[in-house]
């Protein structure tokens, strides 16, 4: 399936040199670029859709839709580095009270560390338990909500016990009359359960593991390099681009390696030579910037096409 942009550009690369000159192999070819699929609106991406069920590759049949609690915790935490030995506290100063609440975190005996201090509230809970039930509801799908609540008693208990108080003063009825529910499930669980299920629910997550998680779900359908847009631009305009396309050509040993009719030790060979390939030096911009620091120079990496062909040449050696 073909893509856009400068991941479209070497993708092209990788199976004219690397693939099909080793392979004698009946590939089914969908260009889902966005000026093919506006030429043929809904119909390619609809025969895609066929030709993934056709083969028994797999895939979730339903949709999965995530919510993420996008208030609080990591994103609004307040966090320091710890220099020497001391004691940290965490103190609350109830308003219009005189009674403190004080709790001794750590006490530092060496050096230092780091800290982090976070909060969420009881408001911005309920509101996302409301929304996510009601879209659960409004799609007659399952609701599941997530958190670490084995570990973090009190914190994530308090999204549990919040979510399930809710559910049953408002929603338990109404699920029942629909034939669907709500479960808490720890995150492990979740996503594991994600991993296998075929979809068809509605997701409740807190602000990191929904951040995280939409990303795993996104990938179904997402480049491994993201379109690399700052690169493409560069490559319209005729200019040299440095792109690194390790992680595409893992995307096909690791897809050869999956079909057992296929020689297991081509892949290998392949991961070899783009291996031994950087090891020996040669290798994209990106990775030499990190060797080479600000004295990187022009002679230190090579561009997109070349590194391609270095690694075709190493491949072509390992066969031979």
């Amino acid at each position: 399936m073909d893509g856009d942009e400068m991941t479209r550009i070497f993708w092209k690369s990788i199976k004219d040199k690397l693939i099909f000159p080793f392979l004698d192999w009946d590939i089914k070819y969908f260009d889902l670029g966005l000026t093919h699929r506006d030429a043929t609106m809904i119909k390619l991406p609809l025969k895609r859709t066929d030709s993934l069920q056709e083969h028994s590759l797999p895939h979730w049949t339903k949709p999965i839709c995530i919510g993420k609690h996008a208030f609080g915790d990591q994103y609004r935490a307040t966090d320091t580095v710890i220099k020497g030995p001391g004691k940290l506290k965490l103190l609350f100063v109830p308003e219009g009270k005189d009674e403190m609440t004080e709790l001794e975190l750590h006490n530092f005996t060496g050096e230092g560390g780091v800290a982090i201090a976070m909060h969420n509230t009881d408001e911005s809970i309920c509101a996302f338990v409301e929304a996510s039930m009601n879209t659960a509801y409004e799609k007659k799908v399952a609701s599941y909500n997530s958190t670490k609540n084995t570990l973090l008693n009190k914190y994530d208990g308090r999204f549990k016990d919040i979510f399930q108080e809710v559910y049953d003063a408002l929603w338990k009825s109404k699920y029942e009359a629909a034939g669907i529910w709500y479960e808490h499930h720890l995150i492990d669980d979740m996503v594991a359960y994600a991993f296998k299920s075929e979809g068809g629910y509605v997701w409740a997550s807190k602000n990191y593991d929904g951040d995280v998680q939409s990303d795993f779900l996104a990938q179904e359908a997402e480049p491994v390099h993201g379109a690399v847009t700052r690169h493409y631009r560069v490559h319209q305009k005729s200019g040299e681009t440095s792109t690194n396309s390790i992680a595409s050509i893992f995307v096909w040993t690791r897809e050869l390696e999956h079909k057992a009719k296929l020689d297991d030790n081509f892949t290998q060979t392949l991961e070899e030579a783009c291996i031994e390939t950087v090891e020996s030096g040669k290798m994209t911009k990106d990775l030499a910037l990190v060797l080479n620091g600000p004295n990187l120079a022009r002679n230190h990496y090579l561009n997109t096409e070349e590194f391609i062909d270095v690694v075709a040449a190493e491949l072509n050696a390992k066969l031979s």
